[in-house]
């Protein structure tokens, strides 16, 4: 990235402040003289003007403080120029499409019934985008898996809750790595979007605030999660076209081969499962053969590796939380105390699907409990 963890690596200099600190692996800033701990550049920059002049109005503080040496701003534009063109896709083809479906009579998800890719033919504008498609394997159409995935157990953990707590479909983003050496991608992080759909006003502010956070941790946009409620883990028409067009955006021209991958998330609630488990499906889109353009991309399945998390960061915690909250009082809030099938509430149903992404350190279970404690108090 850009920008790498160190001690001492950022400074401000204000007035009569001359200041160092450390920037942590998860994006935060420890002052060194102090000990403090700040969420953001701009936090801290704002702290430290307000101890020289308290009454003086703070703007934004990135343009106060310094990367060994380097105005910080300048690294965040060049990463946002960079980061911008996949991340203005995502929410607003979701935003105006989930829209256009709320506003017709929807089939149930019990009506959604996947076909087979080979059974689409050429693109058709009068066929349902929300037409679910089977995933084909790599070696069905000749082709090997051209890269490696590994996925913290944390990032399953929450999209996993991110999916369970809306009736509504949700998308989100995925924060990691790419080593073209080993041709690996990590997946480290999620970033869900707590926004309404056809919502474009706070759309850009939620991509600028996920900007800055993947930013300041130093991790690449390397996909991105979306959920069918109720309804089986396989894309959408609608899915594969936004995929092969992120995979498309994220490559860009000059940048090489970097994967861009999709999960089509989760049908939480969907009773084909097997038990409370969610099903995570993670694919990759190959274009058509250039013989035959107008088809639409070959939804392929994603072997991946799953990484289990020694413990659950405080991040991962926050962004509970924060959700929660998000959710408060939404009519679109799944009844916690209400039955997911006979003799499985709602509750025992997430419970039960997060506990397959458990961290390492079985102190994780007090933890949700608080989380758990909180849904239901929102009832």
């Amino acid at each position: 990235g850009l920008v790498e963890p160190g001690d001492g690596v950022l400074t401000i200099h204000y007035l009569v402040i001359t200041a160092n600190k450390d920037l942590l692996t998860d994006g935060k800033i420890r002052w060194v003289e102090t000990g403090q701990i700040f969420n953001s550049p701009s936090a801290w920059a704002t702290h430290c003007k307000r101890l020289v002049n308290p009454a003086k109005k703070s703007g934004c503080g990135w343009a106060s403080v310094r990367y060994r040496g380097q105005k910080l701003v300048q690294y965040k534009t060049t990463w946002l120029h960079n980061t911008h063109k996949l991340f203005h896709v995502v929410l607003l083809r979701y935003n105006t499409l989930l829209l256009a479906d709320l506003m017709v009579s929807r089939k149930t998800d019990r009506e959604r019934i996947p076909v087979r890719y080979c059974t689409l033919g050429t693109r058709d504008a009068a066929r349902d985008p929300h037409t679910l498609v089977e995933l084909s394997a790599f070696s069905a159409i000749n082709r090997f898996q051209p890269f490696n995935v590994a996925v913290s157990s944390n990032v399953l953990l929450l999209m996993d809750f991110h999916c369970h707590l809306t009736t509504s479909e949700v998308v989100g983003y995925l924060g990691g790595r790419w080593d073209t050496n080993t041709q690996l991608l990590t997946v480290l992080r999620a970033f869900p979007c707590r926004i309404r759909l056809a919502d474009k006003e706070s759309a850009s502010a939620v991509e600028e605030e996920i900007c800055q956070n993947l930013f300041m941790r130093g991790l690449s946009l390397v996909g991105w999660y979306h959920s069918h409620p109720r309804g089986p883990a396989l894309p959408s028409l609608q899915d594969i076209d936004s995929q092969m067009d992120h995979q498309l955006r994220l490559q860009g021209s000059n940048n090489g081969f970097q994967p861009c991958l999709a999960f089509s998330l989760l049908g939480p609630y969907y009773h084909g499962n097997q038990g409370v488990a969610s099903t995570i499906t993670p694919f990759w889109v190959v274009p058509p053969a250039e013989q035959r353009p107008n088809d639409y991309g070959i939804p392929v399945a994603v072997e991946v590796t799953y990484v289990q998390d020694n413990f659950l960061t405080s991040d991962v915690l926050n962004e509970m939380m924060l959700i929660v909250d998000y959710y408060k009082g939404a009519p679109d809030l799944v009844q916690f105390s209400q039955y997911w099938c006979p003799d499985t509430t709602m509750m025992d149903k997430i419970k039960g699907s997060l506990s397959c992404h458990a961290p390492k350190d079985q102190a994780y279970s007090q933890i949700l409990e608080h989380v758990y404690s909180q849904l239901n108090n929102i009832q």
